[in-house]
Formats: structure tokens, sequence, C-alpha cells
């Protein structure tokens, strides 16, 4: 019998099971569930998960090759091809399915199951569940805003470089991270991710190389590479960055920049320690590239862990950050701060992008913000995050896995002991979304880490159901 909750494959139709099997298959790659560069489960994996023989599996997958779906890789399995985009009437005239969940393949495929699925049952969750969040916060800022003295925000374009009494109360935060930036240092952005954005667009070419945190954010991999920039991983343990391999990157690369979460890092939880920033500045300083420092989880963590913006004065560091993380994900309310040279240019592309952000939601936060209400609100996430790390620590030890990096702030990076991209599948079928290490590898290699939700990680069914997929990977995985 097939396992998990997916839909059977049904014999005795009037489509044979490999071409059932095929369609599937196909579907999920033409809705985009499966991305070039997906990893097929193996034919035995797949032939089990569907209840069918190795055989119809094989058929199955000769179909997707002919059609130019699939390509076989020697010794490493089936894999997604690019495929060339299917004409309207071949579209058109295709029976409407069904189409079972997919284990993520890529950061977008992550992004998409997050939307779907019930934050209970998401261990590889990006972000804190809605429960953890404080909607009172939120509805106390939107009543003083829509009140008479605030009109003025609500009728206007707003300022270019952000809503004025935001970047008054974001300059007096970073002063408290020992940032020192005026507010006409600072633009605000439509999240986090578009100041990223910006930065890309106005800071790089095509053909510049750019070290990059590995693991670290594939949605910041896939903008970078369609941008034509050449990505050289850094690799990062539970120890931080492997400042000697940047080093020898940087003498024979000469980068342009490198991105980085230097607090509490996405997905291993590490920060930087004051040694490591010191030497990562001198190296900056040395091979002539800047620093893009992403803080976005920076609520979470102490305000006295060290910043690279506050040693280099904004000197070669860019920061960005975000309140998505600690507010909620539906206010796309971000911002970076930066030496002043730099920012004509990045006000330039905003404006290009949609005139300017949202004078509403941005002082919307400002408000939060005002009178200490998100200072206190963080505090709160802070030790309710540490009671989660508590206790997700001992569901894990209990089932025998181990951390690759001491778990901090939201995220831990445990190490399975299997192909976490393989199990990934079978536990999507027992309800649990998962996060595998190869959605956070720069060249997408395979690996037994897999990103860990300490909010959304409380439940020992789940550490009984990832034990169990791990012993029975292994045991198929063992030669007879």
């Amino acid at each position: 019998m097939p396992t998990g909750t997916q839909a059977p494959l049904l014999r005795g139709a009037s489509l044979p099971l490999a071409g059932q099997l095929a369609e599937r298959y196909a579907q999920r790659i033409r809705e985009r569930l499966l991305l070039p560069g997906a990893r097929l489960p193996s034919v035995r994996d797949c032939a089990r998960q569907h209840g069918v023989s190795p055989h119809t599996v094989v058929a199955a997958y000769d179909q997707l090759q002919a059609a130019g779906l699939l390509e076989a890789r020697r010794q490493r399995g089936f894999f997604v091809r690019e495929s060339r985009p299917a004409s309207a009437a071949a579209r058109s005239s295709r029976p409407a399915a069904a189409v079972p969940r997919q284990a993520p393949v890529d950061a977008t495929a992550l992004i998409r199951g997050m939307f779907e699925a019930d934050a209970a049952r998401s261990p590889g969750l990006g972000t804190l569940p809605a429960d953890w969040l404080d909607p009172s916060l939120l509805q106390s800022a939107m009543r003083r805003l829509h009140q008479a003295e605030s009109l003025g925000v609500q009728v206007s374009y707003g300022d270019p470089s952000g809503d004025e009494r935001l970047r008054d109360a974001l300059s007096q935060r970073l002063a408290d991270l020992g940032i020192h930036a005026s507010p006409a240092q600072i633009l605000t952005t439509n999240g986090a991710t578009h100041a990223l954005d910006l930065l890309i667009r106005t800071q790089l070419q095509p053909g510049d190389a750019v070290l990059v945190d590995d693991p670290g954010w594939a949605i910041m991999f896939a903008r970078l590479t369609q941008a034509g920039i050449r990505l050289l991983p850094v690799p990062r343990s539970g120890r931080g960055p492997d400042l000697d391999v940047l080093a020898a990157l940087a003498a024979q690369h000469a980068p342009r920049a490198y991105l980085t979460v230097s607090v509490l890092h996405n997905p291993t939880g590490h920060s930087l320690n004051l040694a490591d920033a010191h030497r990562l500045l001198r190296l900056a300083d040395e091979h002539d590239f800047f620093i893009v420092e992403d803080d976005s989880y920076g609520f979470l963590a102490a305000e006295h862990v060290p910043r690279l913006a506050a040693l280099d004065g904004l000197r070669r560091v860019t920061y960005v950050s975000g309140f998505s993380k600690v507010l909620t994900p539906a206010w796309r309310v971000g911002y970076l701060a930066t030496a002043p040279e730099r920012l004509r240019a990045l006000t330039d592309v905003k404006l290009l992008d949609g005139l300017t952000s949202s004078p509403v939601l941005e002082r919307a936060v400002a408000l939060c913000m005002e009178q200490g209400r998100l200072r206190r609100h963080a505090q709160r996430l802070r030790e309710r995050l540490a009671q989660a790390r508590q206790r997700v620590a001992s569901l894990a030890a209990r089932q025998g896995f181990t951390w690759a990096a001491p778990p901090d702030g939201l995220f831990g990076w445990l190490d399975v002991g299997v192909d976490t991209e393989r199990v990934a599948q079978p536990m999507l079928d027992a309800g649990w979304l998962t996060a595998p290490g190869a959605l956070f590898s720069a060249t997408r290699a395979p690996g037994s880490l897999m990103r860990i939700n300490m909010a959304t990680s409380q439940d020992p069914a789940f550490w009984r159901q990832l034990r169990a997929c791990a012993d029975d990977f292994r045991g198929r995985a063992a030669p007879p």
C-alpha cells in the first residue's frame, strides 16, 4: 500500500499506473512545485511511496525523460530539467487534477508550503507562528494612526526616504545597538528583502563576485544568480564563517561584497563574536569589498551582541533589518542604514520601483516602537523562545539527535544522520513540513542537516516521526 496521505494511483483505470505516475510528476513540474534541479525519489523510494513496482516507476521516469522534463545523472538519480513553457492549447487539453503536496525542493517551494501549512505542524517554518505575536500591539497602533493627527499620513505619497517619525525611531534603535546613523542615513523599504534587492541592483554589476554564507538564505542565492553575480560560498558552521576560506577566496577572486547574517544566522543560529567581527572587517579593508549585514532576526537577540555596522561605523558595512519577524509578516516594513554617498542611488531605484513605501504602515511601526512597546514585546519573545529551545533540545535528545551548532534564537541546525532531502517527502506525507539542509546550500549539496524552528517543533509526535523516517531510510540504504 502507498505510504502517507497522498492520493493513491488508481488500478484498473484507463490510464496505466506508469502514465498516472508520470502525469502526477509532470503536473508538479508544470505548476512549479518541482523546480529545475530538484531531485526525484529513487526508483525504490518512489515505488514504496506509491505502492507500485519498481518497473512501473522506471516506465514513468522514462516517459518524463522522453517529454524532456527529467534527466538522469549517473549514480545520482533523476532530476528536473529546465523545461520550455507548454503551449496554451496543450495546457487547456490537460485534465484538472488534485496535486498532492510536495516536499520543498528550493526556497520558493518552502515558502509556498509555509503559506499553505499549519504552523503547529511546520517545523521548517521560517517565522514565528501567529499565536506568538501580539495583535493588541498592532491594533493599538492602527487606532492611533486613524486619529485626526495622522490624517496627512494616510492621504499622501509620503517621503521617498521613508516616514520621518519612523526614521527618527530607527535612529534611536540603532544607537541602542551602538550603530550611529542619523535619520538622513536611513532608507525605509518594503521589507528587508526589498532592501537587499536595492543593494544588489545599485552596488553590483553582472559578473561581480560576491561572498555568501553557506549555509545561507536560498532566496538571496537565487536573486544574486539572477542578477548575473558569481557566488563565492563561505562555509559557515556553529563556530561562524570560516574566515581562512574567506581570505583565500578574496585573494583569488577579488569579490565586490560579502552578504552575511552576523546575528542569529539563518539556519545555524550562530552570532559573530568580537574577534571574528574585527578580523572580518580587516579582511574587507585588505581586499576592498563592502559588507551587507542582514540583521532580520536582530529583535530576537540580546542588544549587547556585536554588530558589524557598529564596529565599522557604516563605512564599509550597510545594515539591513525589518519588522516582519516580530510584528507581523503582513506588514512589509524594512530599512537599511548606510553611508550618505550610497543613499542617493538606493533612493532613486526605490522611486523607480514604486515611488515610495507605505507611509501608513511605516507610521504604524513607529507608533509600535514608541514608549518601548515593541522592545517589551521582543523581550517577551526572547524569553518564550528560551523556554522553547530547552523543550526542543530535550525532545531531540530523547530521540538520539544532535545539533551541528548550539541552538539560539528561532532556529536550530539539527543533524538527522541521513539525507534530509530524502526524508522530507515521507515527513510531509505524514503531515510535517520540514526544511532540509540542501535548501540552504549555495550548491544544493545534500546532507544530514535540517533547520528546526524552535517555536513550531515542540510536539513529541514530530520527533517520533522524524526518528522513524530516519531509521527507515537508514535501514533501506544499508547493504543486504
